[in-house]
């Protein structure tokens, strides 16, 4: 495994005994004071990864290197931002809920950027006045908004388009982004792009400062980068050809892929840097071009792998199968509102009892949830211990990315709290939901 990876799931060698430990507490301290559900963050963690994206892209690029975006829709909280501000690296937001948070703490709107399909009138002149960076381009109805309310502010807003290569992605088809059928972006084969480049070069109130690419999620393979990088490149010398002059920038995006099991590998910041500089420059050579400021997008990559989730086990069911094996039901008191990717996605986690070492004999078990759905299911087959039952605590890792940013109020159920642990020490730094806090919607 890769240094990465085996620091996804380092906490498992810190057992002594049978007592999960991160960050330097106890799991089942944990869990005592804050209650379960519980994300359990480990900051330091965050911190150096973010740092290691920092570092990799200005080794990789040097000064061409951009700014590393955070993907602020893998989790956001206000502490993150804190976080983000003091790695030195920028924030890509979605919606205007996500820059509200970025707003309530000051941070540094030149290191924010505002993506978005839909972006309301209101999302975009909120973003056009807090002064953020960059408002990533999606449909030829934003080049219009953009352009009135720009100029009604009396200002000049710098832009990327976001456009579609056309490649596929070795990934889920709902987190694959940049093949023709989707929602996001202007097609390159069909011409949108190029119409798109002319429509915001000749607006007066805009400066098309570079072009976007996002090829999907959860993505271990350097080849689709290097297809999408080949046509983007192509396309800058396009418009190098009709305009006369180079776009400054080029955004890669970011997708890339985590372990979620013990026998995965997560792509290193190095690594995957590394290849697609060298994808850049060759690309850019082939065409006559200078080398663009490139920049990226980690999210999951970032905060995924810092984060364990705890549950508390409350029942068990044993089902005879077809083939007369048996299979063991684990109910935990969370699930689908929670962790929605298994039920999304047909994603896959892995598990170990955190409060007790086992010498039992494992069982074909199936992790679900509460929650009255045949499909809330946490882990759809993993091998647990036996005596795995009522009481017991149980850590899922790497579920950092798209767990408490999806989660839900199913059932009415609260979200769970989210608490950083750093050098033996633990803090909410988003609590837990109450009932009231529900029914305070209700009229």
């Amino acid at each position: 495994m890769s240094e990465f990876s085996k620091n996804v799931f380092s906490h498992y060698a810190n057992v002594t005994p049978g007592h999960l430990m991160i960050g330097g507490v106890s799991a089942a301290q944990l869990a005592t004071e804050f209650g379960t559900p519980l994300f359990v963050l480990d900051e330091a963690d965050f911190f150096d990864r973010a740092t290691a994206w920092k570092q990799a892209l200005e080794q990789a690029f040097g000064d061409r290197a951009g700014t590393v975006y955070y993907a602020g829709k893998s989790f956001l909280c206000k502490e993150v931002t804190r976080w983000l501000a003091v790695v030195g690296i920028g924030l890509d937001v979605c919606t205007g809920g996500e820059l509200a948070v970025a707003q309530a703490t000051n941070f540094p709107m030149k290191r924010v950027q505002v993506h978005g399909n839909n972006k309301s009138e209101s999302e975009i002149r909120t973003a056009i006045q807090a002064g953020v960076a960059t408002l990533v381009v999606d449909s030829f109805q934003e080049i219009e908004r953009i352009e009135r309310i720009a100029a009604e502010l009396n200002t000049i807003q710098r832009v990327f388009l976001r456009v579609t290569a056309g490649v596929e992605a070795h990934t889920h088809e709902f987190i694959s982004t940049a093949h023709e059928d989707v929602k996001f972006g202007f097609s390159i084969a069909s011409g949108a792009a190029w119409r798109a480049i002319h429509e915001v070069t000749a607006a007066s109130h805009i400066e098309l400062a570079g072009l976007h690419s996002h090829i999907g999620s959860q993505i271990f393979m350097s080849e689709g980068f290097e297809a999408a990088a080949a046509k983007l490149i192509a396309l800058l010398a396009q418009y190098r050809d009709e305009f006369a002059s180079e776009l400054p920038e080029l955004d890669l995006g970011g997708g890339y892929g985590i372990a979620y099991l013990p026998d995965e590998t997560t792509l290193e910041p190095v690594g995957i840097l590394t290849e697609l500089a060298a994808i850049v420059r060759a690309q850019c050579a082939a065409h006559g071009l200078s080398v663009p400021k490139i920049s990226i997008e980690p999210g999951r990559a970032i905060v995924g792998p810092t984060t364990t989730t705890l549950y508390t086990v409350g029942t068990t069911k044993d089902v005879v199968l077809e083939d007369g094996g048996i299979r063991r039901y684990l109910s935990v008191d969370g699930g689908m509102s929670d962790n929605i990717r298994p039920a999304l996605y047909e994603a896959e986690y892995h598990a170990i009892i955190a409060n007790r070492t086992s010498s039992a004999p494992t069982i074909n078990t199936r992790v679900v949830g509460k929650h009255c759905e045949s499909g809330d299911i946490v882990i759809r087959s993993i091998a647990l211990a036996d005596d795995a039952g009522p009481g017991d605590l149980l850590a899922i890792p790497a579920t950092g990315a798209y767990g408490r940013s999806m989660a839900s109020n199913y059932n009415h159920v609260p979200r769970p709290a989210v608490v950083a642990v750093i050098d033996g020490a633990a803090r909410v730094i988003v609590r837990r939901e109450t009932h009231e806090d529900i029914l305070a919607l209700d009229q």
